[in-house]
């Protein structure tokens, strides 16, 4: 049985990922010239912001300027005001699913909410919005997953999480929740649903309207003792 839905926010409530993805990729572009990092924009999905670039530093042997995750920040911020998409089908999906929702998100707290009212989505999610900043640590983690449920006043096994990333599932598998992996949004990759399962995960959802006959189906106990 499950008593409370919770969902990301980039990747599956606003298609952001991609927004942000070129963001990153231009700034730093523009701050370190002649340096190529289209390959390893990749590694970005499901990542803060902050440890990806720790780990742009480790791999090029660069310093960000002090004050570059700011400005990458506002950077993303400039173009979600004007480019920002719910993704498609969201915004009824949710209104048909019967538990009570909530967002768990690496984003910092100031852009979850932003992102949540440019979707439309404020009514369905109150004041149920979460952030890793509230946590000493990030996904993959599932210290913010498990802070959600305490302020829910939910038992995290009784959770079901839809998530984009693997970091993102991970992190909601190790507080005990269970997961649908969702690959709809724009910036999922070839192959992704594969290769998820290929990892054991068999909840996978394409499409927005696969969500409330989803939650139905935990509801009534018929995902058993399987998390994914």
């Amino acid at each position: 049985m499950l008593d409370h839905l919770i969902c990301d926010c980039d990747g599956v409530l606003v298609d952001s990922e991609v927004i942000a993805d070129h963001v990153i990729l231009e700034t730093l572009s523009a701050t370190f010239p002649g340096l190529d990092f289209a390959s390893v924009m990749q590694t970005a999905f499901g990542q803060q912001t902050s440890r990806f670039l720790e780990g742009i530093e480790a791999s090029f042997g660069i310093t960000m300027p002090n004050d570059f995750l700011e400005t990458i920040d506002h950077n993303v911020e400039l173009a979600l005001s004007s480019k920002l998409t719910a993704v498609g089908g969201v915004r009824d999906a949710l209104q048909r699913v019967t538990l009570p929702a909530a967002v768990v998100s690496n984003s910092r707290m100031k852009r979850v909410q932003a992102s949540v009212k440019r979707a439309g989505l404020q009514q369905v999610f109150g004041e149920r919005v979460f952030s890793a900043e509230q946590v000493a640590r990030p996904k993959p983690y599932p210290d913010v997953y498990l802070f959600a449920a305490q302020q829910l006043g939910v038992d995290p096994g009784r959770c079901l999480v839809v998530e984009d990333s693997v970091a993102g599932l991970n992190a909601a598998r190790a507080a005990g929740m269970k997961t649908i992996a969702f690959v709809g949004a724009s910036h999922i990759p070839d192959g992704y649903a594969d290769a998820l399962r290929k990892m054991g995960i068999t909840r996978i959802m394409e499409h927005m309207d696969e969500l409330p006959a989803l939650v139905e189906a935990g509801v009534r106990g018929e995902f058993g003792d399987v998390q994914s």
